[in-house]
Formats: structure tokens, sequence, C-alpha cells
């Protein structure tokens, strides 16, 4: 059995403390926290009553982790970073019950950044150095600065971006982005004197009929749409003006692609975790959907999402 160990400078009131965890010097935690195993507490971190760490926790120098903070498996907080509790505080007033704040699981917080009181950090992010968090964070998405606001998504491919020329899909072609089924498709365009047109068929060129279709225009920059997928729907997105980011997400495998253009599209099966940002101003995307809307057809948490993507079989 793996012991905990505690520095000899270091408080640990708590009798819930995991196996292989370290406490070091100068930490101080109080007898209601609740700590899992193989968690690393350096030096200088307090821990009050009201909080609860996962396994494998890291917490660098200098934090506290102060009631009603809930931190998941595998984060990782940097020195200095400061969590808050009580939106407006007052000297020996106390609130009936403080604001839950939830860090989940694989998230990192960078060095000083300050997490406001009642947000989520989600499954993966990454919060940069010194970033001020005032809303909560979506599932892999990367912020920084004050206020914080989405920089970009963490991907294991990175960003694809729009193929150089020459370099993308042909015309009427398309290529696998290897994201649970995903392709981007190259749209044919036509020009002459009179302007420019495109055009792509559904079932001959493109993959689905559609049952409907929605427009998204008028989004603020630093807005966040989707975050969600659909159990049955497939979509395709084209961005007929401006540009945006996608987030392409099997559970798996995960790739960001940017619209540009009519030229452009991307066929999102069902079991896709859809997520589209960094609009520019003029944006406008264009969405077909191979279903009627039915709200039993989405699937808004990304843990959910997770566990379902789990029990399906692998891409072959």
């Amino acid at each position: 059995m793996r012991s905990v160990f505690v520095h000899p400078r270091a408080i640990c009131e708590s009798s819930e403390i995991g196996p292989g965890t370290s406490v070091w010097a100068f930490a101080h935690v109080l007898p209601g926290a609740r700590i899992g195993a193989d968690c690393n507490l350096c030096d200088g971190v307090f821990v009050e009553n009201d909080v609860v760490l996962g396994d494998r926790v890291t917490v660098k120098c200098g934090v506290q982790l102060w009631d009603g903070i809930t931190v998941e498996d595998d984060v990782f907080v940097g020195p200095n970073a400061t969590f808050t509790n009580d939106p407006f505080p007052r000297s020996k007033v106390r609130p009936e019950r403080f604001a839950r704040t939830v860090v989940r699981s694989g998230a990192s917080i960078g060095a000083n950044a300050t997490i406001l009181p009642g947000v989520e950090i989600g499954t993966g992010a990454m919060v940069g150095a010194g970033a001020v968090v005032t809303r909560s964070v979506p599932p892999n998405a990367i912020v920084t600065g004050n206020p914080a606001r989405i920089k970009g998504y963490v991907t294991d491919t990175g960003r694809a971006g729009v193929p150089e020329p020459g370099s993308g899909p042909p015309e009427t072609g398309r290529v696998d982005l290897g994201v649970g089924g995903a392709c981007l498709h190259g749209m044919r365009v036509t020009k002459d004197l009179r302007g420019e047109l495109s055009v792509g068929e559904f079932e001959r060129e493109l993959p689905f009929v559609p049952r409907r279709y929605f427009v998204v225009f008028n989004v603020p920059s630093r807005e966040v749409r989707g975050e969600h997928a659909h159990r049955r729907c497939a979509q395709f997105l084209i961005c007929v003006h401006g540009s945006c980011g996608v987030l392409l997400d099997d559970g798996r495998n995960r790739r960001e692609i940017t619209l540009d253009g009519p030229a452009l599209g991307v066929h999102m099966p069902p079991m896709i975790w859809g997520t589209q940002y960094r609009y520019s101003p003029d944006a406008v995307l264009l969405v077909f959907a191979s279903h009627y809307y039915d709200p039993e057809d989405y699937i808004r948490s990304y843990d959910e999402f997770r566990k379902l993507a789990r029990d399906l079989p692998a891409p072959t």
C-alpha cells in the first residue's frame, strides 16, 4: 500500500488523503478536505474544508483552494493561481453557501490565473498564465487575457486551416479529416465577368438530402456556438461569407479547420461534437441538416458524449 507523504513542516488535518499523495512544506490542508490518490500539493498550498480533489492532481506553490471548489482527476494548477468563491466579499460576512467552482478532468490552469466564483473549467481546457476567467470555459478550449477569451482549442493534429491553392481537395472532391467520418469538401465554383457561383448537388456530390437548414450570422467574435453532438442528425456546413473556425471531436480525435468561403464545406456525421467559433464580423454560416429539429437528438454534455463515444466501434 502506497503511503501518504506529509512534510514535517506541513499541516495536514484531513483523514481523507489518497495513497501516493504528497503534501509539501508549509502547505495546510483543513479537516474537511478530500484529496485523491497520487496528488502533489507543493509548498505553501492552502486547502479549505469544502474542497474535493480527484486523483493525480498537481497544485503548484502558492495556490489557495477555498470552500466550494471541486477539482477532478489529472488537473494541473500552476503556481500562484487564484481561486475565488464569493462574488461580493465583505469582511466578517459569510454567505449562506459559497459558489461552486468546478475544474473538469485533464484541465490545466496557468500561473497567476484568476478564476472567478461559480464557473466551470471544461474537460481538457487550458487557461493561460495570468488569465482572468469570468465565464465558464468549454471543453478543450484555450483561453487567455483579461477577461479570458477563447483563442483556440486543443487538437490532436493542430489546425488544418484552409488548404493552400492546389493542395486541398479537387473541385468536386473530398478529404477525410480522420474524425469520425467527417470530410472536407471542395465545392464547384464557376467564375466569369458576371460574378462567381458555387454549387453542390445532394445525393450526387453531397452526402445526404437535407430536411432543414439554418443560417448563423451576426455572431459577436468572442461567442462560441455549437458545443453539442447529435445522435442521428448529420450536418453540412458552408461559411458563405466571412470566416469561422470549426472544431470536430469524435471522442478519440479532434481537428480544427477554418471555413472562409463558399468553395469549401464540411460534412459532420452524427456523434461528432461540433464547435464553431472565431467568427469574423461578417460571417454567415449556412448549415444543412439531415433531420428535422428534435431536442431529444441533442447531446449537450461533453462528458455524456465522451461516455457514449467510447462505446462506439473505432473507425477503420
